[in-house]
């Protein structure tokens, strides 16, 4: 397979692209570079993935994004890149729009021209909302977003299963529910939380701790992606579209993640309990019982083992973590 992997220098992109290049693909790795956080943590995350074609190409600059498609032509495209960040989209709700409404449509329209055989792209727990029957299965309504971000990210599946029915382009949504691990996103918990605990400085827990996730490690969730690669969905009977739910399927208190991560670095916490955030949500759970019929395969990383991983990496890049929180 020749792959496009959008959003390379992310979190979740970079070790995707890094997983498909070990693995003997060809693969291409695009990103724009942008300032939501440090530059210099996306840079770093490149560095790691030597060997690898990179192309700093905003999905929103459709002549530049179609010149690689017609020169690389590829196979498969995994979509990673978006503009990330439920609590950001409510201050920057233009962003949202530019990366995830007419950068998607853009990929979307190249794939059907350039007949790409599948195309996996990231959407969100996110688009479950407030929903509160738990666990979240796929078939669930997803018609009342608790932000911009939301909305951009069921917008993204609407748009994807227009194209699958109306062009036949094979297409596969990935809800992904709050990954975590090395080389991380500075913006969300765990990075937030292990720096604050670093720095002696105490930690902001929103909705006085009443809040669960669905903590999912990263290379369970890049092992889902390697799975899914090769099974386009084929529309017999239908449309050639479909979505899976990417998490652990066991939702874990705020409060126990604060606990786990103060054993894993033997740091106290000292909590700030604050009122919850425009935009979020209390609790996310995924039902995997979907992806393990597709792929025969579920996260499985227990949360212990992971933080334990992540802290390791943590203390021999807490520099780079602790500058790139800063800039």
């Amino acid at each position: 397979m020749k792959i496009l992997v959008t959003g390379a220098a992310g979190f979740i992109g970079f070790h995707l692209a890094d997983r498909l290049a070990r693995d003997g693909h060809d693969i291409v790795a695009l990103d724009n570079l942008n300032d939501y956080y440090a530059v210099s943590l996306k840079q770093a995350r490149l560095e790691q993935l030597s060997g690898v074609p990179f192309h700093a190409v905003d999905i929103a600059d459709l002549p530049a994004l179609e010149k690689l498609f017609a020169r690389e032509r590829f196979s498969h495209v995994v979509h990673l890149a978006a503009q990330a960040g439920v609590r950001h989209s409510v201050e920057h709700p233009h962003q949202y729009g530019h990366s995830n409404l007419t950068g998607f449509l853009n990929l979307l329209d190249l794939c059907r021209r350039y007949r790409i055989e599948h195309l996996l792209y990231a959407s969100s727990s996110s688009v479950y909302g407030r929903q509160e029957t738990l666990p979240f299965r796929e078939t669930d309504p997803c018609d009342r977003p608790a932000s911009i971000y939301a909305a951009t990210k069921r917008a993204n599946e609407l748009m994807a299963y227009s194209y699958a029915d109306l062009h036949r382009l094979p297409a596969t949504g990935m809800r992904f529910f709050t990954v975590y691990g090395p080389w991380g996103r500075p913006d969300m918990a765990p990075c937030l939380f292990a720096a604050s605990l670093l720095r002696g400085e105490p930690i902001d827990v929103f909705n006085h701790g009443r809040m669960a996730r669905d903590f999912t490690y990263i290379d369970d969730v890049v092992e889902c992606i390697v799975r899914l690669l090769p099974l386009a969905p084929d529309g017999r009977g239908g449309t050639p579209h479909d979505i899976y739910n990417l998490g652990r399927g066991e939702p874990v208190a705020l409060l126990d993640f604060v606990e786990t991560l103060e054993r894993a670095l033997d740091i106290p916490a000292i909590r700030h309990f604050k009122q919850m955030q425009p935009g979020d949500i209390e609790r996310t759970w995924a039902d995997t019982g979907k992806l393990r019929s597709a792929i025969d395969y579920t996260p499985r990383v227990p949360l212990e083992r992971g933080i334990e991983r992540f802290v390791a990496w943590l203390l021999d890049y807490r520099g780079l973590l602790l500058d790139a929180m800063a800039a």
